[in-house]
């Protein structure tokens, strides 16, 4: 159907939300409106749907939920006898809504349904997937999108993000089924009256709270300490299970942002609610500059991410993803020796966008690094992998660059309840030790070298941006720079092609990671460039990794690599 047909059945047929109704009523005179809204269908990635909240197949709405539902309800169907889905969702706009009308469709194809009867992070839901013997999972959520996204998040039975090959599956499903008439639907008050679907106790989450707490090193120290901390949880789900947890370990001089305490999906307070970014952190900068506490946490609004702030002089100094994971690995792994707690033969995973310092810090403990591709899940199926093989005790820390971690196997996906826990617990110990997380930090880089890490994005919307996000990738996978920034390509790897190549040499070997459309310029000196699309956002994502003597020569150097990328992406 062409875009102008699909727009007049939805104005037919799209009846049961009224806000789609007005959308579509005040688009009728503008075709590339309509366009927009219709030209594709929302896409189902690997992780499962996100996009702008709206009418129409490419827009998040109760529609395009349903029939992503009804495909994955389906596809369990298919692979189990009787399965059960633990769903939660986050404070964004039309979040409750959407959950549950997944609930609804799951219950229609005799699917038992267990829902959080409130917001709650990610990592609780990944956490309900296994804690109920689930085969499957929903969290509704656009993570650390601006207000106008939704999406939902879908997991499998290890309580991992569903896996390359589900995905494809249940996207070959959806892709079969009719908008309306396609899809089967209930009444969730009714189905909750007949017990198909059932609301999560609490002593779910009492268990999450064990087994997170179980994952402290050095607890004992916190309640002692004396340790300060401003908490914004972003105007999403982290507001209570963090605080439970500070509250827990004995941390009780903390004070929460007021403007961003309460869910809502508006962020008005942040429009980008991204720990990565500093504006989403201005408020709790405010706070800190009146209060002077030793540590900044602020949370995604799905409590997946954590990003801090620390005293620096008169102000306060913001650090990366890869900063944290760095420090909070070789604090584990120090402090588990030094108590005797530390595996045999330890294991920590990162991204293959993620510091290559952790390097150094696993010959340093004796812990073997494992890279895998960009995504938590990746991490979390590393942690099954161990498990099967009853080795999960070995894994130690997982983390990556966009500021997700995770120390424990209780979950499969990255949990801010449990860094905020393992940060806090870090700064208390630093801090009886007489020294910051900031000269902790420079003590690392004394130590290891200076390694200085960047991201940058650039924004490609519409269809046309499509296009040109393939038509940059693909001139970079066959057209090889010479140098970037002033620097030798040395190695070139191809995650699509799964092909790595020595360019002195010009020998070629074959990389082990699944196929993705990755590619990664290894310089001269251990620089380092990957660029990729994002999986979520109309975006190229270039990652940039700056090794020197000093942070001055390093972020020169990062200013080149970035230059001749930026020159690019135009």
């Amino acid at each position: 159907m062409t875009e102008m047909e699909l727009y007049k059945l939805w104005c037919e047929k799209a009846t049961e939300d009224t806000d789609l109704q007005t959308e579509l009523a005040g688009i009728k005179d503008n075709i590339d409106d309509i366009n927009d809204r219709f030209y594709r269908d929302l896409e189902f990635g690997t992780g499962g749907l996100r996009g702008v909240i709206g009418a129409g197949t490419n827009r998040m709405n109760i529609y395009t939920v349903r029939r992503a539902t009804q495909g994955f309800a389906d596809y369990l169907n298919q692979e189990y006898s009787s399965p059960s889905v633990a769903v939660s969702y986050d404070s964004r706009i039309k979040s409750d809504v959407f959950s549950k009308a997944a609930a609804e469709v799951l219950a229609a194809n005799g699917i038992k349904v267990y829902i959080y009867p409130c917001l709650e992070p990610t990592p609780c839901l990944s956490f309900a997937v296994r804690a109920l013997g689930c085969q499957g999972g929903i969290m509704v959520t656009a993570s650390h999108n601006p207000a106008k996204y939704n999406g939902y998040k879908v997991y499998g039975d290890d309580g991992c993000q569903i896996t390359l090959r589900g995905a494809e599956i249940i996207l070959g499903k959806i892709n079969s089924l009719d908008m309306f008439t396609g899809v089967k639907h209930s009444s969730f008050d009714e189905e909750l009256a007949k017990g198909n679907i059932s609301y999560i106790g609490d002593d779910v989450m009492e268990d999450f709270y064990s087994h997170v707490l179980a994952e402290g090193i050095n607890t004992d120290l916190c309640a002692s300490s004396g340790l300060k901390v401003v908490y914004t949880p972003l105007n999403g789900t982290g507001n209570k299970p963090v605080r439970e947890i500070l509250k827990r370990l004995g941390i009780t001089d903390v004070t929460v942002v007021k403007e961003q305490e309460n869910p809502d999906g508006n962020f008005t307070t942040c429009p980008y609610p991204n720990p990565e970014i500093r504006e989403a952190l201005e408020v709790g900068l405010k706070y800190c500059r009146e209060i002077k506490p030793d540590l900044l946490l602020a949370t995604d609004p799905d409590c997946d991410r954590v990003g801090i702030a620390v005293p620096d002089g008169d102000g306060y100094a913001l650090f990366s993803g890869n900063e944290v994971g760095a420090m909070l690995l070789e604090y584990i792994c120090e402090q588990r020796i030094k108590k005797g707690t530390m595996p045999k033969n330890p294991v920590a995973v990162k991204t293959i966008v993620t510091t290559d310092i952790v390097n150094l810090i696993g010959k340093e403990y004796g812990v073997e690094i494992i890279d895998v591709l960009t995504g938590f899940k990746f991490i979390g199926e590393q942690i099954g992998l161990l498990e099967e093989k009853g080795e999960e005790k070995r894994y130690i820390f997982g983390f990556e660059e966009s500021y997700g971690y995770l120390s424990g196997s209780y979950v499969r996906d990255k949990d801010a309840v449990n860094a905020s826990m393992l940060i806090c617990e870090m700064a208390a110990y630093y801090r009886t030790q007489g020294i910051s997380l900031l000269q902790a930090r420079e003590k690392m880089y004394e130590k290891y070298g200076v390694f200085y890490q960047t991201l940058h994005s650039f924004t490609f919307e519409g269809e046309s941006g499509m296009n040109k996000m393939a038509d940059i990738m693909a001139d970079l996978r066959n057209n090889i720079p010479a140098e970037v920034g002033g620097l030798k390509v040395i190695r070139f790897d191809d995650y699509k092609t799964g092909i790595s190549k020595d360019i002195v040499s010009g020998t070629e070997t074959t990389l082990t990671l699944p196929k993705s459309d990755v590619l990664a310029f290894f310089l001269e000196g251990g620089s380092k460039a990957i660029v990729r699309p994002s999986g979520t956002e109309p975006k190229i994502k270039t990652y940039f990794t700056a090794t020197a003597s000093t942070h001055e020569k390093a972020e020169a150097l990062e200013a080149k690599l970035a230059g001749d990328f930026t020159k690019t992406m135009k």
